[in-house]
C-alpha cells in the first residue's frame, strides 16, 4: 500500500457533513456500517435507500415529492424520481435568509478587480435577470447561452435561466468562434449573453468581431445581452447592468426532476461536440452527495481555478448549494508571476481550493514554496482533477503548501457533472491515490472481457444507474448517439474512457483517458474539432492527431499531418497550422509538435486509428494494438510505429 500522507483527526472528522450523515442514518434508519467501504455497498446496492437518505438529509426543496426513487432501473433509460416537482435554483436561495449580509460570491477578475456579493444580492439579481428574460419572450424550455468568463454575471445569468425553466448552455470567451457555433448551432438558443472582451495576462482581449459572427450565424436569437468592456454597446444589444435593477419577488417555476438544466458538451471522435443534456434534479441529488465528499458546509468559502468552459465551472454550485462562500477567480493563473493564486488563497481566507492538477504540476515546477510565502492557515482542503496528479505533485503538497491539509483529488466527468472516485473527509491520505469511489456511484475496473479487476488497470466502467446521468443528447432522436458514447463495448453498463487501477480497500488510480478524447489540463475536446480547423487549410489533406496524456508521464500532443502534393511541412505551414487551431478551437489544443506522414491509417470503413496510435505511443506492443487486417492501408502504420521507437530511445 502507498505511503499514508495525511490522517485526519477525530474531531475534524466529527465535525464533517459525511460523519452527520453517518449519524443521520443510524438515528433515522437504523443503519450502521463497519467501514467506509460497508456503507458505500450499501448505497450502491440500495439506490432507493441511498438517494432517499440524500434527499432527506440534505433537505432537498420540493414543491411536489416523487412517487418513488427509481421507477425503471436500468442504462440507458433509468426513471428517477417521477412525480417530484422542483426547481434546481431553490436548492441555492433556501440558504439566503438566514445569510442575508452574508457573502455568497467573491469575484476576483483581471479585467473588472475584486468584487463581493452577498446572499441577499445574488437572490435580488437573479430574480430581476429572470423577470427582464420572462419579457423578452423566454419561456420554460427556450434556451439561454453565453459567452462569459468565470465571474459573477455567469452565475446569476445561469441561476436565472435556471429559475424559469429554460435551459442554459456556456462557452468560455478564448473559444474559436467555430467551436463556439458548433455547440450553439446545435440547439437553437432564443438569447445569447456575452462580454466584449476581456483582460489576459495583463493583455486585452478584443472579441467584438467573433461575438458578431456568433450573433449572425445563430438565426434563432431574438435578442443579445452584452457586457461592455471594449467597446460600445452594440445596435439592438441590451446592457447587462440594465437586467439587474428591477424590483421583484423572487420566485421559481416548478418543473418535473427530468427536466432539462443546462447543456454541456463533450468530445467525441467524429462529428460535433456532444449536446449533453442534464436535468434539474439529477444535478441537485449528485451535487448534494458530493458535498458530503467535498466536507462542503454553511460558513465555508470555497474555490476552484476554473474556466467558464470546463465542468468544474458547474461545479461552484454544488458549494453554493450548501450555503458555502464561492471564490471566483478570472485571470491568468501564472500573472504576474505563479504565486498570484496562492495570494489569493490566503488573503481570501479559504479553506478548500481546488484546481486542474495540470496547475499544482506547474506550481511544482516553477519552484515556488506557497507555505514560505504566504499565510495559509484558514485552508483545510485541497482538491485536484482534471488529468492524473503524480506522486510527486502529493509530496510537494505536503512539502511545499501545508502538511496539515486534505488532499482530495477527484475524478469523474462533463458526461455526468459529477465524480465517480474522489476524497473522503475521515480516510487517511495515501501517495497517488484518490481515496474512495463515491457514494451511489457502482464504479468498477473492467478488462476488455467485462471481468472486475482488482490492483489491475482496468476501464472505468459503473454498473449501476446515476441520477445525473445524461437524460438525452440534443437532436439525438432516437438515442443511439447516447448508446454509442457509453454503453456500446459493455451492454447496459457505463463505460466512461479512463483508465484506472482500483484497489482491495476502494481506493484508485486514473491513468488517463483510455479513448482518443483530447486532455489538455483538464479541458476535454473531441479530436473532430481539430481536424476541422486543421484539414480546413488547402495546404492540409489529411490529419490525427492524439494526446498522450498518462499518469507519471509529462502530457504531450502530436499531431500528424498529410500535405498536399507540392507542398512542404515547414515552418510556415506549422505556423498557420497552429493559428487556425488558436481561431477556431483555442490556443489550449495547439500541439507539441507536428509531424509530416505519407498517410492516415484508417480502418476498411475509413475511420482515423486514433486510439491505436495512442496505445502505441504510450509504449504498448505493436502487435496488440491493431488489427492490420482491419486497416485499409496496413503499411502506414510502418511510420508510427518507427516514430515511437524513436520517441522512447529519446526518453531514455
Amino acid at each position: 500500500m502507498n505511503e499514508i500522507l495525511w490522517k485526519p483527526a477525530p474531531d475534524r472528522y466529527d465535525a464533517s457533513t459525511m460523519a452527520a450523515f453517518e449519524r443521520f442514518l443510524k438515528d433515522t434508519k437504523g443503519l450502521t456500517f463497519e467501514d467506509y467501504n460497508a456503507m458505500w455497498r450499501w448505497s450502491v446496492d440500495d439506490l432507493e435507500a441511498f438517494w432517499g437518505a440524500i434527499w432527506e438529509f440534505l433537505d432537498v426543496q420540493a414543491s411536489a415529492p416523487y412517487s418513488k426513487v427509481m421507477a425503471k432501473r436500468q442504462m440507458p433509460g433509468a426513471q428517477w424520481c417521477p412525480g417530484a416537482m422542483l426547481n434546481f435554483t431553490d436548492q441555492i436561495m433556501k440558504h439566503v435568509d438566514s445569510q442575508l449580509d452574508g457573502d455568497a460570491l467573491i469575484v476576483q477578475s483581471e479585467t473588472f478587480g475584486r468584487k463581493v456579493l452577498s446572499w441577499s444580492e445574488l437572490r435580488a439579481q437573479v430574480a430581476s435577470v429572470a423577470a427582464r428574460l420572462r419579457g423578452m419572450g423566454v419561456e420554460k424550455g427556450d434556451r439561454v447561452v453565453a459567452v462569459l468568463p468565470n465571474t459573477e454575471t455567469a452565475m446569476i445569468a445561469f441561476l436565472a435561466t435556471a429559475s424559469i425553466g429554460a435551459i442554459w448552455s456556456l462557452c468560455a470567451p478564448d473559444m474559436g468562434h467555430v467551436a463556439i457555433l458548433d455547440r450553439f448551432k446545435q440547439i437553437e438558443p432564443k438569447v445569447l449573453i456575452a462580454q466584449d472582451g476581456y483582460v489576459h495576462a495583463g493583455k486585452t482581449i478584443d472579441r467584438r468581431e467573433i461575438l458578431a459572427g456568433i450573433e449572425t450565424e445563430l438565426p434563432s436569437l431574438i435578442q443579445c445581452v452584452t457586457v461592455p468592456f471594449v467597446g460600445d454597446l452594440p445596435a439592438g444589444h441590451i446592457e447587462w447592468d440594465d437586467l439587474l435593477h428591477d424590483k421583484v419577488d423572487y420566485t421559481s417555476t416548478q418543473v418535473p426532476f427530468d427536466h432539462p438544466l443546462w447543456i454541456v458538451y463533450s468530445s467525441g471522435t467524429t462529428g460535433n461536440p456532444k449536446p449533453i443534456v442534464h436535468g434539474h434534479g439529477g444535478i441537485i441529488l449528485e451535487s448534494a452527495k458530493q458535498s458530503l465528499h467535498h466536507d462542503f458546509k454553511r460558513g465555508g468559502r470555497y474555490c476552484w481555478l476554473t474556466s467558464s468552459g470546463w465542468i468544474m465551472w458547474n461545479s461552484q454550485f454544488t458549494a453554493l448549494g450548501q450555503g458555502t462562500t464561492v471564490a471566483m477567480f478570472d485571470g491568468a493563473p501564472n500573472h504576474p508571476d505563479m504565486g498570484v493564486i496562492w495570494r489569493f488563497v490566503a488573503d481570501e481566507r479559504l479553506d478548500f481550493f481546488g484546481a486542474g492538477a495540470a496547475f499544482f504540476s506547474g506550481c511544482m515546477k516553477a519552484g515556488i514554496t506557497p507555505r514560505e510565502e504566504v499565510d495559509l492557515s484558514a485552508l483545510k482542503s485541497l482538491g485536484a482533477t482534471g488529468s492524473p496528479l503524480s506522486s510527486d505533485a502529493y509530496d510537494w503538497i505536503y512539502r511545499d503548501v501545508k502538511q496539515d491539509v486534505w488532499l482530495a483529488p477527484i475524478s469523474g466527468g462533463t458526461d455526468l457533472a459529477g465524480a465517480f472516485v474522489l476524497g473522503h473527509p475521515g480516510m487517511p491520505v495515501r501517495a497517488g491515490e484518490m481515496q474512495c469511489r463515491a457514494l451511489g456511484n457502482a464504479v468498477r475496473a473492467y478488462d476488455e472481457d467485462g471481468n472486475e479487476l482488482t490492483d489491475v488497470v482496468g476501464e472505468l466502467v459503473c454498473t449501476e444507474p446515476l441520477p445525473s446521468m445524461p437524460l438525452f443528447f440534443w437532436g439525438d432522436d432516437d438515442g443511439s448517439r447516447l448508446h454509442d458514447s457509453y454503453f456500446d463495448t459493455y451492454p447496459g453498463i457505463w463505460r466512461h474512457g479512463d483508465w484506472i487501477e482500483i484497489n482491495a480497500e476502494g481506493g484508485s488510480v486514473i491513468y488517463g483517458r483510455s479513448d482518443a478524447t483530447i486532455n489538455r489540463k483538464g479541458l476535454r475536446l473531441g479530436s473532430a474539432e481539430i481536424y476541422q480547423a486543421v484539414e480546413g487549410l488547402d495546404e492540409v489533406v489529411d490529419s490525427l492527431v492524439v494526446d498522450l496524456e498518462f499518469l507519471g508521464r509529462e502530457s504531450f500532443m502530436p499531431l500528424f499531418v498529410v500535405p498536399a502534393q507540392g507542398v512542404a511541412v515547414d515552418d510556415a505551414l506549422k505556423n498557420k497550422i497552429n493559428a487556425a487551431i488558436r481561431k477556431n478551437v483555442s490556443a489550449r489544443f495547439i500541439p507539441n509538435e507536428i509531424i509530416e506522414v505519407a498517410e492516415i491509417p484508417r480502418t476498411l470503413s475509413g475511420k482515423k486509428l486514433e486510439v491505436p496510435v495512442k496505445k502505441l505511443l504510450l509504449g504498448q506492443d505493436p502487435e496488440k494494438v491493431v488489427n492490420r487486417d482491419s486497416m485499409a492501408n496496413p503499411d502506414s502504420f510502418d511510420f508510427y510505429i518507427a516514430y515511437a521507437a524513436k520517441r522512447a530511445t529519446q526518453k531514455e
